[in-house]
C-alpha cells in the first residue's frame, strides 16, 4: 500500500510509490528531507538533555518573536492576503525543528543556532509564501483543533514542542526507548527514528499552519513521507489494505452499537487464547518452534482482533467476520507460517517484549484519534479522509506486530516505522493449513 501524492489520483486510487522532497525544491506543505545514517555517539546520547538546555532557552525567547509575528500575519492576511516575514519564520521552523530532532534522538549532530537551510541530518523545506485564504484565516483557530488533537498525541503541540515547553507524547516515547538503545548498540533503530520523523514531519506542518505561514492544511497520512531506503521488507507479520474510502453514515452512527457482538466474542476467544499462548511458549522453549496448530490458532485470533479493531476505528468499512480467516476482509494481517525460534528470545519474552507493548500502548493513542475524527468525518462526508486510514493502518500493523511477538507467533522484533507499508506486499506469506474455527 502506498500513500497519497500532490497530483489529483482518482478518489481512493494512491499512486504507486511516495513522492519525495528534495533539498531545495519547493514543497506545497512544509515537510522535512532526511539525511540521517542512525549513527549515534553514545556519550552525548547519555548527556542529551543537559547538552539541549541551551537551545531551550533560545528556543523559548524565539518562539516569543514568532508568536507576535503570527499575530500581526493574522490580520495582514486577512486584509491582504498576503503575510510578512516570512523568512524570519520559516527559520524559526528549521531551528525548532533541528532542535527537536535533536532532542528527541531522531538526529545525533549539535544543531547551529542559525536554523539555516541544509545544515542538519533533519532538513526542513518551507512553502514559499503564497496568498491565504480569507475564510481559512480568520477561522483558524477553529479550524486547527483537530489537527491540535493529533499533535498533542503525537508530542508536537498543546503545551510542548515548538513554543519551547515539552510534554510527553509519542515522540517522547520513541525518544525514551530509544536512549536504552542507542546505549546498548550505539545506533538509532530504524523503526523509531522513522516514526520520530513522522512525529516532526507533522509537528512542522501543525506550526506552519498555526503561525499563518500557510494555509496548507497538515496532513496526517505517514505514508507521504520520504524515509529513506527500504526497510526490513522480510517482516513475517504485515498488513495489507484493499478498502475503499466511501462510509455508510448509517453503519457509521452506529458503529460502536454493531460492534458490541464481536466485542463479547473477542473476551471470550481471548480467556481461550490466553492458555494457549502460555502452552505455544512451552513448546517453543523446547521444542525450538511454535506447535503448527497452535500458531494458527493464535493467528487467527490475532488476525481477528485486526479486522475488528479496523472496522470499529472505520478505518474499514464492511462489518468483520467471527472466525479471522485470511483474505476475507479488506484491512488483512498477513502472518508467516511457523519458523524456527531462537530460544533465548523465547525465554525472555516477556522481558524482551516490554519495550514494544510500551510504544504499542502509545501508538494505540492514534488509533483513537483516527476513530474519533473518522466517526466525525464519515458521518458528515460519507468518506474516510486517506491520511487518517493509512495512519490507522500503522497502528493496527504495529500493535499486531507487537502482540504476535508477544505471543511467540515470531521472535522478529516488531518494526515501530511507518515506512513499512510503503514497501509492497508481493507474496504475502500465508498460513500452510486452513485455520481451525474456534470453539
Amino acid at each position: 500500500m502506498t500513500g497519497e501524492a500532490p497530483a489529483a489520483p482518482p478518489p481512493g486510487e494512491p499512486p504507486a510509490t511516495p513522492p519525495t522532497a528534495d533539498a531545495g525544491s519547493p514543497t506545497e506543505r512544509a515537510t522535512i528531507v532526511v539525511t540521517d545514517d542512525l549513527e549515534r555517539s553514545r556519550l552525548t546520547t547519555f548527556f542529551r538533555l543537559i547538552l539541549v538546555i541551551p537551545h531551550l532557552i533560545v528556543l523559548a525567547l524565539f518562539s516569543i518573536l514568532a508568536l507576535v509575528l503570527a499575530i500581526i500575519n493574522w490580520f495582514w492576511a486577512l486584509f491582504t492576503r498576503n503575510t510578512v516575514a516570512h523568512d524570519m519564520q520559516a527559520r524559526y521552523l528549521r531551528y525548532a525543528t533541528h532542535v527537536f530532532g535533536y532532542l528527541n534522538l531522531i538526529a545525533n549532530p549539535f544543531p547551529g543556532f542559525e536554523g539555516a537551510p541544509g545544515s542538519y541530518p533533519l532538513d526542513p523545506q518551507v512553502p514559499e509564501p503564497e496568498p491565504q485564504n480569507r475564510w481559512k484565516t480568520g477561522f483558524r483557530l477553529v479550524l486547527v483543533v483537530p489537527a491540535l488533537m493529533l499533535a498533542t498525541t503525537l508530542g508536537v503541540a498543546g503545551s510542548s514542542s515548538y513554543s519551547g515547553n515539552y510534554s510527553v507524547g509519542l515522540i517522547t516515547t520513541v525518544a525514551f526507548l530509544a536512549w536504552f538503545a542507542i546505549l546498548a548498540i550505539g545506533r538509532m533503530p530504524r523503526g523509531l527514528r522513522d516514526l520520530g520523523v513522522y512525529c516532526l514531519n507533522y509537528g512542522i506542518q501543525y506550526w506552519a499552519y498555526v503561525l499563518i505561514v500557510t494555509d496548507r492544511y497538515p496532513d496526517s497520512d505517514p505514508l507521504t513521507k520520504d524515509y529513506g531506503p527500504d526497510p526490513a521488507p522480510d517482516q513475517p507479520i504485515r498488513i495489507s489494505e484493499d478498502a475503499e474510502l466511501r462510509r455508510s453514515r448509517l453503519t457509521v452512527f452506529f458503529r460502536f452499537l454493531l460492534f458490541l457482538p464481536h466485542l463479547i466474542w473477542l473476551l471470550l476467544w481471548g480467556i481461550v487464547v490466553q492458555f494457549t499462548v502460555i502452552a505455544n511458549w512451552f513448546v517453543t522453549l523446547f521444542a525450538g518452534r511454535p506447535a503448527d496448530p497452535l500458531h494458527r490458532f493464535n493467528g487467527a485470533y490475532l488476525r481477528y482482533v485486526t479486522h475488528v479493531y479496523a472496522y470499529v476505528s472505520l478505518v474499514a468499512n464492511e462489518f468483520p467476520g467471527f472466525v479471522g480467516a485470511p483474505g476475507t476482509y479488506p484491512v488483512d494481517l498477513h502472518i508467516a507460517p511457523r519458523e524456527r525460534q531462537n530460544r533465548w528470545k523465547t525465554g525472555f519474552r516477556l522481558i524482551l517484549a516490554f519495550p514494544a507493548m510500551i510504544l504499542a500502548s502509545a501508538v494505540g493513542g492514534l488509533l483513537f484519534f483516527v476513530a474519533l475524527f473518522g466517526w466525525f468525518v464519515g458521518l458528515f462526508l460519507g468518506r474516510m479522509p486517506l491520511g487518517l486510514r493509512n495512519l490507522g493502518v500503522f497502528a493496527l500493523r504495529y500493535s499486531a506486530q507487537a502482540s504476535g511477538y508477544l505471543w511467540v507467533l515470531t521472535d522478529r522484533y516488531p518494526f515501530s516505522g511507518p515506512s513499512l507499508e510503503q514497501l509492497p506486499l508481493e507474496q504475502p506469506p500465508t498460513e500452510s493449513a486452513p485455520l481451525p474455527e474456534p470453539a
